[in-house]
């Protein structure tokens, strides 16, 4: 399989990889392959071969597919991903499973389309990011051995201890929902991921980010909240505000982000600024 690169990220599926490399080296010929040592290492394999390969594929979470989609924006080369995370969120908006035959049929027939990206300060995501009580529960969660249980573990142990954070717009048109918020996210897909869908009518190609501003809720509404997320049916109430922007700038009195799935710190003040098709994916 020519002009092909499978780029491994050997710490997702619980450090379990070798069962892919194996399915990979039985199923294609010499694979051309990559198992990452860090994101500098990733980002030096993508350049050194960036003129030879046509389609990159992620194996790993969105963290590993955002590092090597930072290496093809506003490019022609083509993302493919193997999901092998703890969430898998941008992989489930991408209809990417975790069969390997129907990978490589996509591979063969090469269908491609542009979607849209965004960034933080700067710094990319392609899926959903946020700060405020998810960007804490990341932080914990990053000291766990991960998984879905480990998650809604350090979800519900942080939810009773959380303050809100404050948040500030500059824009004056906004300026309404300046207040304390349990968390904000940027969301370009529907979904952080497990399924959970933060923002249901968020779209990756419409040149907007939805922007989710949650109130701190009483813990009685803490499992229809769950329940309607898990469901596709969150909307906008007494706790759930929605702001379709395409720039937006703000400030809030943390540092603390995740970026996809991913701890930042990230300073204050805070400029969001969509990328539109600026991303060529498999499909």
């Amino acid at each position: 399989m020519e002009k092909v690169a499978f780029i491994i990220n050997p710490f997702s599926a619980k450090k379990n990889y070798q069962p892919f490399l194996n399915e990979l080296k039985a199923k294609v010929k010499d694979p051309l392959y990559y198992i990452s040592e860090s994101i500098p290492g990733t980002d030096q394999f993508i350049q050194d071969h960036f003129n030879d390969v046509d389609i990159f594929v992620a194996i790993g979470g969105d963290g590993t597919i955002s590092t090597v989609a930072r290496n093809l924006i506003n490019t022609e080369k083509i993302l493919a991903i193997f999901p092998a995370g703890s969430g898998n969120g941008f992989s489930n908006e991408t209809q990417f499973s975790k069969n390997l035959d129907e990978l490589l049929e996509k591979i063969r027939t090469k269908n491609s389309r542009k979607i849209d990206t965004f960034t933080v300060n700067e710094r990319l995501s392609i899926n959903v990011s946020g700060t405020g009580f998810d960007g804490k529960v990341v932080k914990e969660f990053e000291k766990t051995t991960r998984g879905f249980k480990n998650y809604i573990k350090v979800s519900f142990k942080t939810f009773f201890s959380y303050k809100p954070i404050k948040l500030k717009f500059f824009d004056e048109k906004y300026k309404q929902y300046n207040g304390k918020y349990l968390m904000v996210n940027i969301a370009n897909t529907r979904q952080f991921g497990n399924n959970a869908y933060i923002a249901p009518h968020a779209s990756k190609s419409d040149g907007l980010v939805d922007m989710v501003l949650v109130k701190k809720f009483p813990f009685f509404y803490s499992m229809l909240f769950a329940f309607r997320m898990f469901t596709k049916k969150l909307k906008q109430d007494d706790y759930i505000t929605y702001l379709p922007v395409s720039e937006i700038e703000f400030k809030v009195n943390t540092k603390n982000w995740h970026l996809d799935g991913e701890f930042n710190k990230i300073k204050s003040p805070v400029h969001v600024k969509v990328k539109p098709s600026s991303l060529r994916i498999l499909i």
